[in-house]
């Protein structure tokens, strides 16, 4: 009998936390950091393609991060930072040149998992939007 009080006291506790874990607020979009960034997302861009993958880590030599575009067979470098919300991401075939730059934001409410703006080529074109969207 006092083991099975025990083992509801110790389900009791641990709900709590859990529900306390899971009420936790979200940062306002200007809080989000590179930190938070780091990581697989899956990248869309209006009209072109919805199955592109992207991971983030930590860039060694500056406040930001580096990593990899996988669009199909196709991979690109990528480098970038997030600053009170603004997200800016530049794409390379190379490593070495800008092939494209993504300019966006953090949507609030979204803890960080949901980046919204527009993606451009450097030789120009249209712009098209892009969601990234945390796995």
């Amino acid at each position: 009998m006092r083991t099975l009080a025990i083992l509801a006291l110790a389900l009791a506790t641990c709900g709590t936390a859990l529900a306390q874990n899971a009420a936790a607020p979200c940062p306002p979009a200007w809080e989000v950091t590179t930190a938070q960034l780091l990581g697989s997302w899956r990248a869309e861009r209006a009209g072109d393609w919805d199955d592109a993958s992207l991971a983030l880590e930590r860039h060694p030599e500056y406040d930001g991060f580096r990593g990899t575009l996988k669009r199909g067979s196709e991979q690109r470098f990528v480098a970038g930072d997030v600053d009170e919300g603004d997200f800016t991401l530049e794409e390379s075939v190379d490593g070495l040149h800008i092939a494209a730059t993504w300019i966006g934001e953090v949507v609030e409410g979204s803890c960080g998992r949901e980046i919204r703006g527009t993606w451009k080529a450097e030789s120009g074109g249209e712009a098209r939007a892009f969601v990234l969207r945390k796995q």
